[in-house]
């Protein structure tokens, strides 16, 4: 997956220091985390953790977390992080469809963007929903199919970048249906991510996301849902 496909800490680091990247990870963090509930004294799984970012921050709010990616440098460049940040966060190479944990460990697991560089996505729901606890809850962020910035994607792909011509972007269907075909019962889809990828834009609509999201996920670039594993 992520070793394989052009993706390393340095891109993840320049995204996040562009302002439509700040801007773009503000708000789609801003609907996990609503979707996701206080991780504090939880045990979180965040699979395809990339550069540990997202679990380093959630640890920092008390989680118990565990992050893992499939590329190599990824994990390295997240536990160095949590290093300094003297964070209790740990960080492990492993693949979605074969999680290394016993089953029914976990309360969350967070997924973000990971699916649409994965040609077969059942498994990884199943491998998901094994390892969740009974009352736990999946939270996914997924590349919307119906947007500005997938048809972007779509052109790059076309000029060569070998990225994204190996994306798939997803519908809030399909996500729908692949957690249901886990056994997992849906909760929530919403979309983000309303904007172009142009900043002067971006800036005059990033106030109308929240409502847009709960309206409707149609030119959301970011799909998120949240996805519940029955009580026994």
């Amino acid at each position: 997956m992520k070793e394989k496909l052009d993706l390393d800490p340095d891109i993840y680091a320049a995204w996040r220091a562009s302002e439509i990247g700040q801007l773009t990870e503000a708000l789609e963090d801003r609907v996990l985390e609503d979707m996701m509930g206080a991780p504090e004294g939880r045990d979180i799984l965040d699979v395809g953790c990339g550069d540990g970012t997202t679990a380093i921050g959630l640890a920092r709010r008390g989680g118990r977390v565990i992050g893992v990616d499939m590329a190599e440098d990824m994990i390295a460049a997240a536990t160095a992080q949590a290093g300094r940040e003297q964070s209790d966060a740990c960080f492990y190479v492993a693949s979605a469809e074969e999680l290394p944990f016993e089953d029914q460990k976990f309360d969350i697991v967070l997924a973000k963007t990971i699916l649409c560089f994965v040609t077969d996505p059942g498994p990884v729901f199943a491998e998901i929903a094994r390892v969740l606890k009974p009352g736990g809850c999946l939270v996914i962020g997924e590349l919307g199919k119906w947007s500005s910035w997938a048809v972007q994607r779509r052109i790059r792909a076309w000029f060569g970048s070998r990225l994204w011509r190996r994306a798939r972007f997803r519908t809030a269907p399909e996500l729908r249906r692949l957690a249901e075909n886990a056994g997992l019962r849906v909760i929530e889809v919403r979309g983000a991510i309303y904007y172009p990828r142009w900043m002067p834009v971006a800036r005059l609509l990033k106030g109308l996301d929240p409502g847009l999201g709960r309206f409707t996920t149609f030119g959301a670039a970011f799909l998120a849902m949240r996805a519940d594993k029955e009580k026994i």
